[in-house]
């Protein structure tokens, strides 16, 4: 499973985007506003420059004080963001979200951000995917009784015919 198959069951806008010399007040207002966790850094709107996360800026009004809400943006977000592709598989991405601590990943295509996942995306596909496999089995399962079918395999009945 790859990440289109999150970007595919989604309906909303581009993900949105922050320039690096707006003010940290302004990444507060725009995460509230869109119910977001996290932003692109983008000086163009399209190259991913950095993210900045509300648990950056909570971590930073702890240290600094409100005066952080003046900053800049550049001055508090990640620059080394790790990324992917709509090609890459869920669970090796999940796994690097999880190894270095990181909720939010930007979907880039030939340089340019055109989503962001996040980890919480993830485990509802997963959900969603253990959920239908479990119908699956349910409904296979109710299928050979309601048929008259025994629930084993075929390979079986079929050695307990000859004997």
């Amino acid at each position: 499973m790859t990440v289109q198959r999150i970007l595919d069951s989604r309906d909303e806008p581009r993900p949105a985007h922050v320039c690096p010399d707006a003010p940290i007040s302004d990444v507060l207002s725009l995460l509230a506003f869109r119910n977001v966790g996290a932003l692109i850094v983008s000086g163009d709107g399209w190259g991913v420059d950095g993210i900045i996360s509300e648990r950056d800026v909570v971590r930073a009004l702890q240290t600094t004080g409100p005066e952080i809400l003046k900053r800049d943006v550049r001055d508090l977000m990640t620059r080394n963001v790790i990324t992917c592709v709509a090609e890459d598989r869920v669970a090796g991405l999940m796994a690097l979200m999880v190894e270095k601590h990181v909720r939010h990943v930007p979907v880039v295509k030939n340089g340019r951000f055109i989503s962001m996942v996040s980890i919480r995306d993830m485990l509802q596909l997963r959900l969603t995917e253990v959920q239908s496999e479990a119908d699956a089995m349910r409904n296979y399962i109710a299928g050979g009784i309601a048929a008259g079918r025994p629930t084993q395999p075929a390979v079986a009945s079929a050695r307990n015919a000859t004997v």
